[in-house]
């Protein structure tokens, strides 16, 4: 019975794919200009877009996420709490002390006994070190001060610590990624191992790389987290999203930064 179920679900997941593997738009893997979107067998999710979309994020006057990167430099200099303190009172300026950060998160915090991601820890600093309330997730400062930060590692390789102390998160994000979940018993990796590449129905589905994050992404107009994928994705395939920032999300954070080591950090990215 179960067999019987889990073939129907896969099909209906699989409706209207269409082949080879290598689907539009339109990709070349020799092109040069494509070189830094690939490491070995890992695609970007840039290498899945349309060309003007591609050019959107190109192009730092048309990328629309930027706008949050300027509020999140606003915010990097702005005195907040009982300390009296902003970012900068601590770090300094952030294209100098913040240019590997965003490639190395999530990371295992000792003070906290766990791995915590960079919104996460951005609000740690905020709370220990500045006295200030720390900021609701999904929220504009958060998502502003977290594509800031992150922006200062573009270019520099995903790199994450998966062992030691960050290896009971890193082994639940890999077993919530292969476990069948929701209605239509499907799991991550069907749609990003098994069927990358191809169609359902409208959609070209990518590698699932994470390394453009947080996005704007056009469906959403807005800027948008990790977390917030995750949910959708959740919800997508009839499973029960989990809160933002939780326990779940935060190891499946570290083992899609591990899937994605070598490619390099492209936030803000825009993706469809």
């Amino acid at each position: 019975m179960r067999a019987a179920r889990t073939i129907l679900a896969v099909l209906a997941l699989v409706l209207a794919v269409r082949s080879p593997a290598w689907a539009d738009p339109p990709f070349d893997p020799k092109d040069p200009a494509m070189a830094k979107y690939i490491s070995g067998d890992k695609r970007s999710g840039y290498t899945f877009a349309e060309p003007e979309t591609r050019a959107m994020q190109d192009d730092d006057f048309m990328n629309p996420a930027m706008l949050w990167v300027g509020k999140g430099e606003t915010l990097w200099s702005t005195v907040e709490g009982s300390a009296g303190k902003s970012c900068a009172s601590c770090h300094g300026k952030a294209e100098e002390t913040m240019t590997t950060a965003g490639a190395h998160y999530p990371k295992y915090d000792a003070g906290e006994r766990k791995v915590v991601n960079l919104e996460q820890r951005i609000n740690l600093c905020r709370s220990q070190a500045m006295g200030a309330a720390e900021w609701k997730y999904e929220s504009e400062p958060l998502l502003a001060m977290t594509t800031y930060v992150k922006m200062q590692s573009r270019g520099v390789p995903v790199s994450v610590v998966v062992d030691g102390p960050a290896a009971p998160w890193f082994d639940a994000g890999r077993r919530f990624y292969y476990e069948r979940r929701g209605l239509n018993d499907v799991a991550c990796a069907h749609c990003h191992v098994d069927h990358w590449g191809q169609h359902i129905r409208t959609e070209l589905l990518s590698q699932g790389m994470t390394n453009g994050f947080p996005t704007y992404r056009l469906k959403w107009q807005k800027l948008g987290s990790l977390h917030r994928r995750m949910a959708g994705c959740n919800e997508e395939i009839r499973a029960e999203p989990y809160p933002l920032g939780s326990f779940e999300y935060v190891a499946l954070e570290l083992y899609l930064a591990w899937r994605a080591q070598g490619l390099l950090v492209e936030t803000p990215s825009v993706r469809k």
